[in-house]
């Protein structure tokens, strides 16, 4: 039996409102679920922000499952495993200093955006201004006077296949640019080169003027040293990402595929800058996908996900001795930098 226009007509509607409603039900469930799960997870152990503000201190992204998820905390470096002070701000990546801090954040509005924040030492805005893509990373030059941001604008992760980056350096305050890092002048090995698939990651400050940075090209990263005047970046070493520079400024860490060709595998190194020798720690994290970051001249902390629990991620540490084993130094915690 044929059905008439008009019947098919219902009959397609009655199945939009079932799939619809099953939908909104899927939806709902997943909600309660996900409520559930805070509500299951204890509130991390908390201290006023005054208690922790004026002294050393490590600060980063909360990831635990409660009220708290993605608001920036702090803790004593004295007690990393200690009562942490939120701030009330919430940040994707996060960097501070003793007198502000640089926040990247993804508003998932009807449209998505992204942007990057500058914080003051009171935590109150002081700049805001768009990004390109994904917040991959961000930091601080030394005296605070000047920020880098890196954004994923195609892949969301530096183990996507074709992933393409847009590094920036800008004032603290957004008084200047020196816009994305792969307009200027680039020299390998001693020749300036202009490699049309040149991608820049990674900015770590020796002071505002000089930064290292990650370079990638024709399949190869090279850890290159940057000058802001004179807009060059310059080759130091090969097979190099997401360097951090020491405290002292002697050395520089970073991350290295231990199986190139193959399957991504990081570890990450050591490089004395002075004599180029390279440490490769043992000990370290395969699968590490955040920028190192120093606690002081002989360890390493970086942020691993968990295996088990999706979403929440830890922070390491590691020593800078090629037998080291690293160590659980904060849990539920990521994007961590160290204020001293």
């Amino acid at each position: 039996m044929r059905l008439s226009a008009r019947a098919r007509v219902l009959a397609f509607v009655g199945i939009v409102v079932v799939l619809v409603a099953g939908a909104t039900v899927y939806v709902l469930a997943q909600g309660r679920e996900v409520r559930a799960q805070r509500r299951a997870d204890p509130e991390a152990v908390r201290t006023p922000v005054a208690e922790v503000v004026d002294g050393p201190r490590i600060v980063f992204r909360h990831t635990g499952l409660d009220n708290e998820l993605g608001v920036v905390a702090m803790v004593p470096l004295d007690d990393p495993a200690g009562a942490r002070a939120f701030t009330g701000v919430s940040c994707d990546r996060v960097a501070a200093r003793a007198d502000g801090a640089s926040c990247l954040t993804i508003d998932r509005g009807v449209v998505t955006t992204y942007e990057a924040h500058s914080y003051d030492a009171d935590w109150q805005e002081v700049d805001t201004s768009p990004l390109p893509g994904i917040p991959s990373r961000t930091r601080l030059s030394p005296d605070g006077t000047l920020v880098g941001t890196t954004s994923f604008v195609s892949g969301h992760s530096y183990m996507t296949s074709g992933f393409s980056t847009a590094t920036e350096i800008h004032a603290f305050d957004g008084s200047t640019s020196w816009g994305n890092l792969e307009e200027f002048d680039l020299v390998i090995e001693g020749k300036q080169v202009r490699p049309s698939d040149r991608n820049v990651w990674g900015v770590t400050f020796v002071d505002d003027q000089t930064f290292y940075a990650t370079v990638a090209t024709g399949g190869r990263t090279w850890l290159v040293e940057g000058d802001l005047e004179a807009r060059s970046l310059t080759s130091v070493s090969a097979d190099a990402e997401c360097p951090a520079l020491s405290p002292d400024g002697s050395r520089v860490a970073f991350k290295v595929d231990v199986d190139p060709g193959r399957k991504v595998v990081w570890q990450l190194a050591v490089q004395d800058l002075a004599t180029g020798a390279r440490t490769l720690l043992a000990g370290g994290p395969r699968g590490v996908d955040d920028q190192v970051e120093w606690l002081d001249d002989d360890t390493l902390i970086y942020g691993m996900p968990r295996p088990d629990e999706p979403g929440v991620t830890d922070v390491w540490s590691v020593d800078t001795t090629a037998d080291a084993e690293p160590a659980l130094l904060i849990e539920q915690a990521w994007s961590a930098t160290v204020v001293r």
